[in-house]
């Protein structure tokens, strides 16, 4: 039962990820390729202090997605983490009231177990659209601006002069696909670590069910205030492993997909140019 609920968890969430990662990758990738453009249109060359500009542009962008997928994300893994709870309560009363009894292991566990309510992201949508309205759905804005502000401006520098150096020379500027995986692996995982601190503090905050003996904090200041009171510097790197193996790929394969040219040629076939030829 602990196996199955822990799976739960784990997979929680997986769908609303995977509706909205895809325009959130393709807002930060395009606006940050945008806001570089115009900061080099004069023909002047492109310093580290105008990528991470075009960085922070783009960080800036993307929360009109990531916000509410975030929120979205985080309350579908918290009704799934307190259903577990629920679920797992009965073995533990029982351990507790002596559980190397058989007799009395039987008779606590022949009681029906508590009935969890499923939730789906609409459902949680429309609750919060009801009771809340829209700003509802971006709790923590100024909590993921701290997290993918910051991602964005080690992300996009860093990535683009680990891909510059894939190059085959300054005449044929072209480097292969794998090497734009390596890089978007290599760049997202460091941006990951660095702003993990900041990621913690998020979750922290958009999380709107609390366990029992769960803190609940008012802003941000508050909670980093109790955090480092309570359980130490090292939480702010609570997941950061994690994080670093969950976005090392996503953007090693979205670099990939961008740089190849994979949109283009799709679009090159889409019945409006096939109709405008």
């Amino acid at each position: 039962v602990t196996l199955k609920y822990a799976t739960v968890l784990v997979i929680a969430g997986a769908a609303v990820n995977l509706t909205l990662v895809t325009p959130e990758k393709a807002i930060k990738l395009a606006a940050n390729d945008f806001f570089r453009h115009q900061l080099s249109k004069d023909g002047g060359k492109l310093t580290v202090f105008k990528e991470m500009l075009a960085g922070c542009c783009a960080g800036m962008c993307q929360v009109t997605i990531t916000t509410p997928m975030e929120m979205l994300k985080i309350q579908l893994q918290d009704a799934g983490r307190l259903a577990a709870q629920q679920r797992v309560m009965p073995s533990v009363v029982a351990l507790k009231m002596g559980g190397t009894s058989a007799v009395l292991s039987r008779a606590y566990n022949t009681s029906p177990a508590p009935q969890v309510i499923r939730v789906s992201a609409m459902e949680i949508t429309r609750e919060l659209l009801r009771t809340k309205g829209v700003t509802g759905l971006y709790r923590g804005l100024g909590a993921t601006l701290m997290r993918d502000i910051p991602f964005s401006v080690v992300y996009f520098p860093l990535f683009a002069h680990l891909h510059q150096l894939g190059q085959h020379s300054s005449e044929d500027p072209s480097v292969p696909f794998y090497w734009s995986f390596t890089s978007g692996c290599l760049a997202g995982s460091i941006a990951a670590v660095v702003v993990s601190p900041c990621d913690v503090v998020k979750t922290r905050l958009q999380s709107l069910k609390k366990g029992a003996n769960e803190e609940t904090y008012n802003g941000v200041v508050d909670c980093v205030r109790k955090i480092l009171r309570k359980e130490g510097p090292g939480a702010f790197l609570k997941g950061a492993s994690c994080r670093a193996l969950v976005i090392a790929p996503l953007f090693g394969i979205a670099q990939v997909v961008y740089f190849v040219g994979v949109g283009e040629f799709l679009l090159g076939y889409s019945p409006y140019n096939i109709y405008s030829a």
